[in-house]
C-alpha cells in the first residue's frame, strides 16, 4: 500500500492545476476510460488519470492522504465508510450505475447452479476478498443465503478485485467464480455465464468528490457528467444498467 502511493505522489504533476484524479472500481475500467476522453473534451485544459483497484482498496489509500478528487465504488458500503471517515463531501454522492453478480466457469464447466458448486469435481472456486472487495462481500451474502458458505470456504481463492476472479477462470485455474455481469461480458468465449445470483444486496455504484480534494469544482462536473447521457450510453454499451 505505502509503495502504490509513493508511486502516485512521485508521477509528475500527479496534483497539478486542472488535473482530476479518480479511484475508481476495477470493474469500471473500460468504461471509465472511455469515459475519462469524452470528460476532457468538455472540459478545455483539464486532464483526468485514472486508479483502478478494489473499493476498499481505494478507500484505504485514500485514508491514507493519497491525493485523490473523485472516488467511485462498486458498493454502498465502502462510501459509507467514507462518509462515517469524512472523507467524501457527502452532498456530491450519487448512484450512477448498477450491475449483476453472476457464477461464471470456464466455457467447458459444468456448473449450472450454486448447489453445485459442493460437487467434489468443483475444487476451487475464485471470490473477490471479503474484506476489501465489494463483489466478494455480494458472493458472500448470496452463499450464505443459500446456507453453502461455510461448506465452500475450504475451496475459495481469495482475490485482490473482480478483474482478478475474472482472470482465473479465463484461465481455467478455477472450476467457478463470482463475477459482475459486465466483467464477464468482457471475457465472451473465455468465460461462461451460469446463472445470475441473487440473495445479496443492490449491485449498484455511488460516487462523491473527496472531500479535501484541490479539484473540487472540476470533480464535482466530473460526478454530474457520469450521469449525463453521453456518459450513461457509454455504461450501458458496458452492460451497466441505470442505478
Amino acid at each position: 500500500m505505502k509503495t502504490l502511493l509513493a508511486l502516485l505522489l512521485a508521477l509528475p504533476g500527479f496534483a497539478s492545476a486542472q488535473q482530476l484524479t479518480v479511484s475508481a472500481a476495477a470493474s469500471l475500467t473500460d468504461a471509465f476510460k472511455e469515459i475519462g476522453p469524452k470528460f476532457e473534451a468538455s472540459k478545455p485544459g483539464a486532464t483526468v488519470r485514472f486508479n483502478f483497484a478494489a473499493s476498499g482498496v481505494l478507500l484505504q489509500q485514500i485514508a491514507q492522504g493519497a491525493p485523490v478528487d473523485v472516488l467511485a465504488s462498486a458498493d454502498q458500503g465502502t462510501m459509507n465508510r467514507g462518509a462515517e471517515q469524512k472523507l467524501i463531501a457527502a452532498d456530491t454522492r450519487r448512484d450512477f450505475a448498477a450491475n449483476e453478480l453472476v457464477l461464471v466457469t470456464p466455457p467447458d464447466g459444468t456448473v449450472m447452479a450454486l448447489r453445485d458448486l459442493s460437487q467434489p469435481a468443483v475444487r476451487r472456486i475464485a471470490v473477490g476478498k471479503v474484506a476489501s472487495v465489494p463483489v466478494g462481500r455480494y458472493t458472500q451474502q448470496a452463499l450464505e443465503g443459500a446456507q453453502l458458505w461455510a461448506a465452500l470456504v475450504p475451496k475459495l481463492v481469495f482475490a485482490d478485485n473482480v478483474r482478478q476472479v475474472l482472470d482465473y477462470v479465463s484461465r481455467g485455474e478455477v472450476e467457478a467464480g463470482f463475477v459482475y455481469r459486465t466483467d464477464a461480458g468482457l471475457a465472451k468465449g473465455k468465460v461462461r455465464i451460469a446463472m445470475t445470483v441473487g440473495g445479496h444486496a443492490p449491485v449498484t455504484y455511488p460516487v462523491a468528490v473527496i472531500a479535501d480534494s484541490k479539484q473540487a469544482a472540476l470533480a464535482r462536473d466530473f460526478v454530474s457528467f457520469l450521469n449525463a447521457a453521453e456518459s450513461q450510453s457509454i455504461l450501458a454499451r458496458y452492460g451497466f444498467a441505470k442505478p
